[in-house]
């Protein structure tokens, strides 16, 4: 992974994952012990979302497969971070979605998810 305009790039949340993954043996050598609380809460939390499964490929085939619906990099990213199970969760994500897609352009952004990104369960909530 490389940044190379800091101020406008956005990362998903499966390229945080990995790089939180990458940076967690480096926590140790410097003893910062803030960094090691706030990756491993991130960790944990990443770790029971939709990302632990999607890969780089994934979701590249994603933005192609969007591509016609002429959907922002926003609505795309948020699409890749919580990916959408049903047509009221699209039109949460995507502004003015009853005037920019049909019924049909919903339905088949729903398989394009599903085809791509393979759903994991719901996060338990420990007691």
């Amino acid at each position: 992974m490389e940044i190379i305009n800091p101020c406008f790039s956005v990362l998903s949340n499966m390229e945080v994952l990995e790089a939180l993954k990458n940076i967690k043996d480096t926590k140790k050598k410097y003893g910062l012990r803030n960094l090691a609380t706030i990756a491993y809460e991130t960790l944990q939390y990443l770790e029971d979302s939709p990302c632990k499964t999607q890969t780089r490929e994934s979701i590249l085939e994603f933005l192609k497969e969007v591509k016609p619906y002429k959907l922002t990099s926003n609505e795309c990213l948020m699409m890749i971070n919580d990916p959408p199970q049903t047509a009221l969760h699209i039109q949460l994500l995507v502004e003015d979605s009853e005037e920019r897609l049909s019924e049909d352009q919903v339905n088949a952004l729903l398989e394009i998810v599903k085809r791509n990104f393979p759903q994991v369960p719901e996060p338990t909530n420990p007691q």
